[in-house]
C-alpha cells in the first residue's frame, strides 16, 4: 500500500511539470538572457484597405477642397470619408488625381501628399494625417475572447493580439499556435511556438498583418474535460491540491 501510494504521488507531480512545461511561455529566456527579434514590420498598404486622409494648414479654407467630408445632421457635426485603395494599389485624390500607394507605410503616404501639396504650390504649410479605417486581425480557437481585433498602432505583434484576445486558455496549445497571411493572392501558413522565445521573437509572422489570422488549437487530451470549481483537470492547482490528498492518504495509513 504504501508503495503504491508513493507511486503514485511521484506520478501525479510529474504530470504535473509536464503539464507546467506546456503552458509556460518563454521557456527558453533566462534571467538576463537575451534572444533575437525580427526586424520591425510596420504595417504596410495593400489594395482593399480604407484610409482617412486629412489636410491640415492654417487656411482651413484652403484645405477644405481636399478632406472628403460627410455632414452628420443629427449630430451637428462631420466626419472624414475612407479612400479605397484600389486592385492596383491606387487611390484618387482630390487635385493630384491617382496615387499609387500599395506597400505604403501611413508615414511614407503622408509625407508623399504633403510634398505633392507643396511642389505643386497648392498648399504652403501643409499637415497630413493617415489612419487606417479597417485594420483587423483576427483571433480564432482556444482563447478567451475570439474575434476580430481592431488595430491601432503600426507594429503589432502576435503578443499583442493573444493579450487583446484575453490570453490562451489554460486548454490551448501553446507549441503551436497557427498564423495565416495572405501572400501574393495566396494564404500561407506559419507555426508559432509560444513557449520557445528564439522561435517566437524571431518569427516571420512575429509581427502581424492587417487581416492575419491566428488560430490557438485546443489540447484534445484536455479540450473534453470539464471545470470543477473554475479550476480544470489539467491546471496545476488541481495537482496541487491532489498531491496534498495522496500526502494525506500516505501519513494516515502508515501511522
Amino acid at each position: 500500500m504504501k508503495k503504491s501510494l508513493l507511486s503514485l504521488v511521484v506520478l501525479m507531480l510529474i504530470a504535473s511539470c509536464s503539464t507546467q512545461e506546456k503552458v509556460l511561455y518563454f521557456q527558453d529566456m533566462k534571467n538576463g538572457g537575451t534572444v533575437e527579434v525580427a526586424l520591425p514590420q510596420e504595417i504596410t498598404i495593400k489594395p482593399g484597405d480604407k484610409l482617412s486622409i486629412h489636410v491640415n494648414s492654417k487656411d482651413e479654407e484652403l484645405v477644405a477642397p481636399f478632406n472628403l467630408r460627410r455632414s452628420q445632421q443629427n449630430m451637428g457635426s462631420n466626419t472624414d470619408l475612407a479612400y479605397t485603395v484600389d486592385k492596383d494599389g491606387n487611390i484618387e485624390f482630390p487635385y493630384l488625381g491617382s496615387i499609387h500607394i500599395a506597400g505604403m507605410t501611413r508615414d511614407d503616404v503622408a509625407k508623399h501628399i504633403r510634398q505633392e501639396l507643396l511642389d505643386k504650390k497648392m498648399v504652403q504649410d501643409p499637415t497630413v494625417i493617415v489612419d487606417f479605417k479597417n485594420l483587423q486581425i483576427s483571433v480564432l480557437g482556444d482563447v478567451k475572447r475570439p474575434g476580430k481585433i481592431n488595430v491601432e498602432k503600426d507594429k503589432y505583434t502576435i503578443i499583442d493580439a493573444i493579450s487583446d484576445a484575453g490570453d490562451l486558455a489554460i486548454t490551448g496549445k501553446r507549441e503551436n499556435v497557427t498564423v495565416l497571411r495572405e501572400v501574393n493572392g495566396e494564404q500561407k501558413s506559419y507555426s508559432v511556438n509560444l513557449n520557445d522565445a528564439a522561435q517566437l521573437f524571431g518569427s516571420p509572422v512575429y509581427y502581424l498583418q492587417q487581416n492575419d489570422i491566428v488560430y490557438v488549437e485546443p489540447n484534445k487530451k484536455a479540450s473534453g474535460q470539464y471545470d470543477i470549481n473554475s479550476n480544470t483537470l489539467r491546471s496545476t492547482s488541481f495537482w496541487f491540491s491532489a498531491v496534498s490528498l495522496v500526502l494525506t492518504l500516505v501519513t494516515f495509513f502508515t501511522r
